[in-house]
């Protein structure tokens, strides 16, 4: 009869060594400061980034168009993704790209920059603080497609669709004894404009310095980078940018709209609908054969 091996009395023939120790807990070995502050600060830089490319971001005012509404200087926050469910309201204070046609509100900087200042500048404009491109616009939306805008009233007002409309935020307004200009907003008086469809009729508050949709015409709405929602510094003037309760009044009334084309024989097929559907079938069946399950994606809306 052969002799068991002897396994130096440990269960399992492990060794000290080899044997699970209950209750140790391993620690991780900790980043030293020098190595754990950079990646903290590139970390917190892509998501500036981010939140820049794809949220919010923040404009400087850099003219005085929008007082005294907007002081030259402060800084709002822009709401870059409101505009992808919805279009622009009368009322909102918006951020866009101006079209070529659009002469700037500001000066334009000096070729020659030192390289520091240019990287700054660089820097700047992806985590959004620096200054404004000379093509960035902040206006109000006065006029939205289809609606007829012009000026004036017996009382020196702006009318659209033939309603008056009060703005008590007006600084300074243009004069009603100037000429009409094509080229300057210097008169208040302008023709009855109706703003073509995807565009937006944009007026400043001051309207004695504004250069907007009076004088350079109006903006597609595809120009727009957001709306501005509040005034973040200095934070003396911290304060939240609402629609004015007369436009919220006139949003609800009714809207000149282009006409639309009549629509089709309601006894025949849409085929535009039919294209839609015919997609979905195919696809449902396919999930069906193969067992997968089938998800449809979200649809994203067009401003």
């Amino acid at each position: 009869m052969g002799q068991m091996g002897y396994s130096g009395g440990y269960p399992g023939g492990m060794s000290p060594d080899r044997r699970p120790r209950r209750g140790r807990i391993i620690r991780r070995k900790e980043m030293p400061l020098w190595q754990e502050l950079p990646l903290l600060l590139i970390v917190a830089f892509c998501l500036a980034v981010l939140i820049r490319t794809f949220l919010v971001q923040a404009f400087f005012i850099p003219s005085g168009s929008m007082q005294q509404t907007l002081e030259i200087k402060d800084r709002v926050l822009v709401n870059k993704v409101i505009y992808d469910v919805r279009n622009p309201e009368r009322g909102e204070i918006v951020v866009f790209r101006g079209p070529e046609n659009w002469a700037s509100e500001q000066p334009s900087e000096p070729v020659s920059q030192a390289f520091s200042a240019k990287l700054g500048r660089t820097i700047g404009d992806l985590v959004g603080v620096s200054r404004p491109g000379e093509r960035d616009f902040i206006k109000r939306v006065i006029g939205v497609a289809g609606d007829k805008v012009a000026c004036c009233d017996q009382q020196g007002r702006i009318t659209v669709n033939g309603k008056s409309i009060d703005e008590p935020y007006i600084f300074e307004n243009s004069s009603l004894d100037a000429p009409p200009n094509p080229r300057q907003c210097t008169s208040r008086v302008f023709a009855e404009v109706t703003v073509p469809a995807d565009q937006l009729f944009v007026m400043g508050d001051h309207r004695g310095v504004s250069q907007d949709a009076r004088c350079q015409g109006p903006v597609p709405v595809e120009n727009v980078i957001g709306r501005a929602f509040v005034i973040v510094w200095p934070t003396k003037r911290f304060t939240s940018l609402e629609v004015p309760d007369n436009w919220k009044t006139f949003a609800s009334g009714p809207v000149a709209l282009p006409a639309k084309e009549p629509d089709p024989d309601p006894e025949s097929p849409d085929p535009e609908s039919g294209a839609l559907l015919l997609p979905f079938l195919l696809s449902a069946g396919l999930s069906a054969r193969s067992g997968l399950p089938f998800t449809s994606r979200r649809r994203r809306l067009r401003s």
